[in-house]
């Protein structure tokens, strides 16, 4: 039996006689365009996809889109040109309407015939950008003081003031007050805003469990509206897990090892599924789920030794570790190392399943182990992630047209349909049946219709 040293938080060193692979250790009024010279310009053209998702989400047309995206070039040019001109009398910018008209602000009346000669609208305000971006800075250095009811503040040029988001509005007046910025310039305005940061799960990544213990996310999936991802059994040795910058991530919702060697994780409202695998500084999609067969290649990432490929050596293996035996796992001759446990095993597109144990290291080469995805997705009744929302995103030629007999070993794609004991069934996730899977087993790959 392979002795596999873990090394911890304090710096010293265990060692383990254990083939599974834990590892410890230790992100107004819409003015006409712009005149003169530079409107006769020709229009920029978007990368690929903007213009659209512009008429999308802004409720454009194609036309506006185009012409936003020129204004929004040549206002850039202007406004950075009469910044400098007015000087200390600038107020601020911004644009309007749904093509990008530029208005300049100014504390300076006389000011406004050379605003208006660059094509720009003309505001005069009473408070300087400068008087504005002091009394913010007054706010910013009392932070510290600031009540968590009060999570929001920025300058906004439209007002022509300083804005407080606040709950509880008495509680922010007095964080105003205590700040010593010019109470003038600012206004509290109540608003139940609580803003949190966001953090993307994807396979390969690192997370912690508990104070110490590292692993490796194998797919991120969803339950419901629940986010979460599968990773290895012996890697739940604590409840409570963090990503790999350290912050709150999810907890265990089941764990099964030996027997067995898969888990899931519910991960808290900071993190989003997302359907990738860590590749060599890249985003590699996952698309599907179906079972690669013997000498096909695989690749696995981990948080230890990154990403590493090689080919399936055997399907439905069984495997002794010192805590018992794993069945129907699959062995592969990929490499990997102590904290890559959990971590995603993909061939092509295709999700295949999370590392296990194994032998050797990825300096001389070795053996390991992954349990096959589809086994946890339909234990815990679990959604793979995949790019486009759905399963595979054409059907295998494999599959077999709608209504005919469910069979093992099988490729079927989302949105299939079989029978299966006088009952139709579609399939809702992309995958290689076995048996076992029979559609009533697996209400996560099947819905009954």
């Amino acid at each position: 039996m392979l002795r596999i040293r873990h090394s911890v938080l304090a710096g010293c060193a265990l060692t383990v006689a254990a083939l599974a692979f834990p590892a410890t250790m230790a992100a107004a009024q819409p003015a006409t365009s712009p005149q003169g010279p530079a409107a006769a310009q020709p229009a920029p053209q978007p990368p690929p996809g903007v213009a659209e998702a512009m008429q999308r989400d802004l409720g454009l047309s194609a036309e506006q889109a185009q012409t936003r995206l020129a204004n929004e070039q040549r206002a850039g040019q202007t406004e950075a040109s009469l910044r400098a001109r007015l000087s200390d009398s600038f107020g601020g910018s911004w644009l309007n309407g749904p093509t990008a008209s530029l208005v300049v602000a100014t504390t300076d009346a006389n000011a406004v015939p050379g605003i208006v000669a660059t094509g720009a609208e003309a505001k005069v305000v009473q408070h300087s950008l400068t008087a504005l971006d002091g009394a913010k800075e007054a706010l910013d250095r009392a932070a510290a003081k600031a009540p968590r009811t009060a999570p929001v503040w920025y300058v906004d040029v439209r007002t022509n003031s300083v804005v407080v988001l606040s709950s509880q509005p008495a509680k922010a007046e007095a964080f105003v007050a205590a700040s010593g910025a010019d109470r003038s310039l600012v206004r509290v305005e109540q608003s139940a805003e609580q803003p949190r940061t966001f953090y993307d799960l994807r396979g390969g990544d690192a997370y912690y469990i508990g104070s110490g213990t590292r692993c490796s996310i194998g797919f991120p999936v969803t339950r419901g509206t629940t986010q979460g991802f599968v990773t290895a059994g012996h890697c739940a040795v604590a409840s409570s897990t963090s990503g790999s910058n350290r912050v709150a991530q999810g907890t265990f919702q089941g764990s099964s090892f030996p027997v067995n060697d898969y888990a899931w994780v519910a991960a808290n409202s900071s993190w989003t599924a997302q359907p990738w695998v860590y590749s060599n500084g890249a985003n590699l999609p996952v698309r599907g789920a179906n079972v690669a067969i013997e000498g096909a290649s695989v690749c696995r990432s981990g948080s230890t030794t990154g990403w590493h490929c090689g080919t399936v050596q055997q399907r439905n293996s069984s495997v002794t570790y010192q805590e018992g035996t794993v069945y129907e796992v699959t062995r592969t001759n990929v490499c990997a190392e102590p904290g890559d446990s959990g971590g995603s095993f993909i061939s092509g597109d295709q999700a295949q399943g999370v590392t296990s144990g194994g032998t050797g290291n990825c300096s001389s080469g070795g053996t390991t182990y992954f349990q096959p995805v589809g086994e946890i997705l339909s234990t815990y009744g679990l959604t793979l992630k995949v790019e486009g929302g759905g399963g595979n995103p054409s059907p295998s030629p494999s599959n077999p047209p709608g209504g005919t007999t469910w069979q093992a070993n099988t490729s079927y794609a989302a949105g299939a349909t079989v029978t299966y004991g006088g009952v139709t069934y579609r399939c809702l996730q992309g995958h290689t049946s076995m048996a076992g899977w029979e559609p009533p087993n697996v209400p996560a790959l099947w819905q009954r219709v």
